[in-house]
């Protein structure tokens, strides 16, 4: 996908590195394609547009959270960048061709609902976009930030000796994808005998509130904790976009995970499919994931208690920085925690 987009980066016969993703203007940073949002200085002194946009197709069943993980979904990438004021979005939506008419009448404004609530929660609104009919149903968003350079953090700072922290548990692709097999003899066979019906759905719903929550507070915690840069986990996987953020590093490091936090039963699906999702290997597909942030050391216990502390919800020590060649590597056996360790009854975490 990057190899598609670098034609973009090559106008005016200004070939760049293998890392080029930044450059220096007037000492303001401009990044572009390749990381999670652009940064364009303005030529308004001292001020950088922050932008970026995603969409994907539903993978839930129901379209008020739909909307609301594709608004977490859209303004996660300026979370990367610590980046935690949204000034504009824009939401796009292509309606599908095969709904009825009463379909498009329920679905779409419940969709719409969940994007704007979503928007509300991160502190912005929805000022405009674009609806279209097309074949298949998509929905997703531009989000735009006017900032000043210490409301940004540039992901470019890992030192050896970092930390590597998670915010969110992985496995959302196997958790949704189980779901659906519920309805599928064939696909339920493969995997009846390491999880129940209940799992699945206990899955899905942790799941599916999962994607929905915004990586706000983390980007927040950025600032406070000093990260030394992130991405957010989406569809390249764990280990595709580790390797994103380490290949970008002015320091000659290489990231190693040695624990995957792991929505709980998902690990034991992802082997009764063989090898299919690749959620052991970092290859799994997730959507709206945590934020991947590389802490000073010393500051990382902290940072993982103040965001469970804020929120409720877990971060964890996954990976280390050690000297490297600019690449991410997850060790042979890493170690699987099951999120939560613990089941409650009534309880989703």
């Amino acid at each position: 996908m990057l190899k598609l987009l670098e034609g973009l980066q090559e106008e005016g016969g200004q070939g760049e590195s293998e890392q080029a993703h930044f450059q220096y203007v007037a000492a303001v940073p401009r990044i572009g394609i390749g990381m999670d949002s652009c940064v364009t200085p303005l030529r308004h002194g001292g001020l950088s547009l922050v932008q970026t946009t995603d969409f994907f197709y539903p993978l839930v069943d129901d379209p008020y959270m739909m909307g609301k993980i594709a608004c977490a979904n859209v303004i996660s990438d300026l979370y990367a960048m610590g980046v935690t004021e949204c000034d504009n979005m824009l939401m796009l939506l292509a309606v599908s061709q095969k709904m009825s008419e009463k379909e498009r009448d329920v679905v779409v404004p419940l969709m719409m609902r969940g994007f704007r609530d979503s928007a509300e929660e991160a502190g912005t609104s929805v000022n405009g976009g674009q609806t279209v009919v097309n074949p298949w149903m998509t929905i997703g968003g531009v989000a735009t930030t006017v900032c000043q350079p210490n409301e940004f953090i540039m992901p470019d700072n890992a030192v050896v000796g970092d930390v590597l922290v998670l915010t969110k548990p992985l496995g959302t692709q196997v958790a949704v994808n189980a779901y659906q097999w519920l309805d599928q003899a064939d696909k339920w066979n493969r995997i009846k005998l390491v999880v129940s019906e209940d799992d699945v759905r206990k899955a899905y719903q942790r799941a599916m509130f999962s994607m929905a929550r915004l990586n706000r507070t983390a980007a927040r915690l950025m600032h406070k904790y000093n990260a030394h840069g992130a991405t957010d986990i989406t569809g390249f996987g764990l280990l595709g976009h580790a390797n994103n953020l380490a290949r970008i590093q002015k320091n000659e490091v290489g990231f190693v995970i040695h624990n995957l936090p792991i929505i709980a039963k998902m690990a034991a699906v992802s082997k009764a499919c063989g090898n299919m999702f690749g959620l052991l290997q970092g290859h799994s597909a997730e959507t709206s994931g945590g934020l991947l942030i590389a802490l000073p050391r010393e500051q990382a216990a902290a940072f993982c208690k103040d965001i469970e502390k804020q929120e409720g919800y877990q971060a964890w020590i996954i990976g280390i920085v050690e000297k490297g060649s600019r690449s991410a590597r997850i060790i042979d056996k890493p170690r699987v925690i099951e999120v939560p360790a613990k089941e409650k009854e009534g309880e989703l975490w």
